[in-house]
Parts: C-alpha cells; structure tokens; sequence
C-alpha cells in the first residue's frame, strides 16, 4: 500500500509524533557519548535545562538498573545493557506511546529474557507514564508473555490477518495450559493452513497470473524437518512444540515449513504440521535416494521448471544469471536476484542443473550414464 491514512488518538497524524518514541533492535547509541549523555540526548532535543537533564537520566538509569553506569561508553557494556541505555532514553520524554522494534531480537537467550521481565515490571507496576506499548516482534511466545493484544501481520501483501485478544493474568507462565494453547493458536494462524496446488504454486515468470517466491529453505534444515516430524506418533506434530525442540525462531522455521508444504512433503492445519506419505518417505530415504525424489517435486515449481527449460533450448545450454534476474524483476524487483539464489541452490540440489561461479553462469551438465 502506497496511500491512507495514520490516525493517532481519532485524529489525523502529520509529521513526527512527538508523543511517541522507539527503541530500535539495534542498539543505535552515540558511541562517542557517555551512557548519560545518550539518554540526555533526547530531553535536550526538547529544551529541557541542563541540571534537570542530568536528574531525569540519573532517575532513569536507576529504574533500569544502571546506577553505576552513568559515565560508561557504549563498548565498555553488554548488549542487554546497552540496550537498557535505549529503554532509558525513549522513557526519558515520557512518552504516551513507546514503540519497539524487536528489541529483543539482537540480545543472546538469557539477556533477552531478563530485560523483557524487566521492561513488564516498569509496565506493570505504572514506574513509567506510558499508555501504550507497541512492540513488533517475530518470537509469538514473546508476543503471548508480553502483550495484551497481538495483531497478526501477512506477507505479500502486507495487511492485517487476525487479531488475539490476550486474557491470561500477569506474571504468565510460559508452561501453562492456557499459555500454550494461546501460543497454539498464533502459530497456526501465522503458518495458516495449506493451500490448493495450483494457488500454492502460481505461475511461471513472464506468464499471466501470479508468480509465487520460493521459501528461503536450506534443505538440510528441511531433512531435519522431516526426519523430526517422522520420529513423531502419526507423523504429526504442534508447530509451537517443535520450535521449542529444534531451538529455532519462527523467522527459522516458516520458509522450511512452507518449503515442505509446496514440494507436497507435509500438510499444514490449525498450527500442526503433517507428513504426507512422500514426506515420510524421504525422511528415511537415503541420500540417492532423496535428490531422486527432489528432482521430481521442484520440477513442479513454475520458478525452477522455468529455469531447466529455458537451459535445455538455449544452443549451449549455459545462460549468464543476469538474464535470469532481469526476467525476475518483473515479478519480484529487489528480490529477483535472491529468488535466483533459491532457485539455484534448489536446482543444484536436485542436480537439475548447475551454476559456475567464475563466469556467473547457469549451465545444464551432461548426464554422465549417457557417455
């Protein structure tokens, strides 16, 4: 969408709001300025008086749990530290609605969750005048501790899917039934459910209709998928549970399961992934035995049949990869020369066609039972 309209409180927003701040997932501190400074920043780009500057950072930086800290550099901090110097700062205004940006995001397990448990007390408890909290994130167990309500977004095209209203009580706990099954139900409207072929997998670049992206899908991750999904009774597991198991993040684990879907290796309903009798039959297929099977499923992709077929016709049967990015940009712009990239390493996968480095080059290989 390139045209509407921002509303803030009923009333059209033009400009900056000046009642809103942000916090961004990285850090983005003054490296040449103290811990202080940076959280004086923003109260000095209001005209607040230098000695009450002073007072307000110190204030905040006690309440996030820097006192100590006030003379400190950026480098000479931890992450999650440096990113309570982010919290200290956006509080610092006392704005009316604090927007994050995966704040969490770029912090190691254990820091990540100490500051969120930290960021729900102040919100809690009322430490901070804000009266909202918008936060985007891509970790839905994140999403279900934290939130109160929690819009689903869609890709392509962007737009609002559902909406959850969050009842459970604070402190949760994440081992909860009702926490779980909440979880549950996000996942499965975030993963949907899986869709006809002839949607699912779109038309060829240059054809009518709507070309689909691949999936950013590593296979060896999607063997593990599978094999994981197979030790399991009836071959079929919750989403939620599985991303705890294999430690994966939902950025992770979607273009995998979606990978898994279009090459008809599993089926996806109401956040439960499935193994259709393909599926359970490449995860125990040895090697040979996979990029067989492979080799049949991708060529059902309009993308990487597209590519095969334009490689077979051409004389030499080798075509330099710009070509194949410029045809691409009709349907995919920016993205043509990633979508290529999926492409390739699916083809090469499957040993359907090769790519030569050194001269940038697709080039079909000769069938060596052949000579």
């Amino acid at each position: 969408m390139s045209a509407g309209e921002v509303l803030y409180k009923g009333q059209p927003q033009q400009g900056v709001n000046p009642h809103a701040t942000i916090v961004f997932q990285t850090f983005a501190l003054y490296p040449w300025l103290t811990v202080q400074q940076n959280v004086e920043v923003a109260l000095k780009a209001r005209g607040v008086a230098e000695a009450d500057r002073r007072k307000i950072a110190v204030q905040l930086l006690d309440k996030v749990g820097l006192d100590g800290f006030e003379g400190a550099y950026p480098r000479e901090l931890s992450g999650g530290m440096r990113q309570k110097v982010g919290f200290a700062r956006a509080m610092a205004v006392e704005p009316q609605l604090f927007c994050l940006d995966e704040p969490f995001s770029a912090l190691d397990v254990l820091s990540a969750e100490a500051l969120r448990g930290e960021l729900l007390e102040l919100w809690t408890t009322k430490s901070i005048p804000t009266e909202a909290v918008l936060m985007v994130t891509h970790n839905i167990e994140e999403a279900v501790f934290l939130a109160d309500r929690i819009i689903v977004m869609e890709k392509d095209p962007g737009r609002v899917l559902a909406e959850v209203n969050v009842t459970l009580h604070h402190p949760r706990n994440r081992k909860d039934t009702a926490f779980q099954a909440l979880a549950d139900k996000v996942y499965g409207l975030v993963a949907g459910h899986t869709k006809p072929e002839t949607e699912a997998l779109g038309t060829a670049p240059g054809v009518p209709g709507q070309t689909k992206a691949l999936p950013a899908a590593v296979f060896n991750r999607l063997a593990g998928l599978l094999e994981s999904v197979d030790a399991e009774q009836e071959n079929q597991v919750d989403l939620y549970r599985l991303v705890q198991e294999l430690k994966l993040d939902l950025d992770d684990i979607l273009p995998i399961v979606e990978g898994a879907e279009i090459l008809g290796f599993a089926t996806i309903d109401q956040g439960d992934i499935r193994l259709t009798p393909l599926g359970e039959a490449f995860a125990t297929a040895s090697i040979v035995a996979r990029k067989e099977i492979l080799a049949g499923r991708v060529m059902r992709l309009p993308t990487i049949r597209w590519i095969y077929e334009t490689l077979q016709k051409d004389d030499n049967q080798r075509i330099a990869e710009d070509y194949f990015v410029d045809q691409l940009q009709a349907d995919f712009g920016d993205f043509a020369k990633e979508q290529l990239d999926i492409a390739v390493d699916w083809g090469r996968y499957a040993d359907l066609f090769a790519y030569d480095e050194g001269s940038g080059e697709l080039f079909m290989e000769e069938d060596e039972s052949a000579k």
